[in-house]
């Protein structure tokens, strides 16, 4: 695709296929399973890619977000937690 015609966001100068989505969850959480349909419907939509964190595999993140999962963050920085809207994650990524 032309550099001309991909959207970028004004925060970042980068297109949404640069971005990248982090849904960090634990199992058997049905606010995670919402989450991550959300996460994974507006990524195809955008070609952000995205990837999934389970706080239970990793100490720090448990200690940090135990009491917001799901958490969504983009390019490392918190977005949201507990209820993803997918306009607004489709705005964030610049889509």
């Amino acid at each position: 695709m032309s550099p001309l015609l991909r959207r970028t966001t004004k925060k970042t100068g980068r297109t949404a296929a640069e971005r990248v989505v982090t849904l960090l969850s634990k199992p058997g959480c049905h606010l995670c399973d919402d989450a991550r349909a959300v996460v994974e419907a507006v990524c195809a939509e955008t070609g952000a890619s995205w990837e999934e964190k389970d706080i239970t595999q990793d100490e720090a993140l448990n200690r940090a977000y135990w009491e917001q999962i799901p958490v969504v963050l983009v390019d490392g920085e918190q977005h949201t937690f507990w209820r993803v809207d997918a306009g607004r994650l489709r705005r964030e990524l610049g889509a």
